[in-house]
């Protein structure tokens, strides 16, 4: 997945003035996992909440 400058320019503005290395490549991890639950909420290749609980209650079977 990809970012555009825009989106990284506005997620850039809203870092502390000081941040270490490792944090921004923290959140800009963070910002690419929302940026590919959202495309897949927008594509419908979620899965409900029941079916969730179904897949849960098989693990601990």
């Amino acid at each position: 997945m990809t970012i555009t400058k825009e989106k990284l320019h506005r997620q850039i503005d809203e870092f502390p003035d000081e941040i270490s290395i490792d944090e921004v490549i923290e959140r800009l991890i963070m910002i690419e996992k929302l940026e590919i639950r959202k495309k897949e909420s927008e594509d419908n290749e979620t899965i409900s909440e029941d079916e969730l609980k179904n897949e849960i209650d098989k693990w601990f079977k």
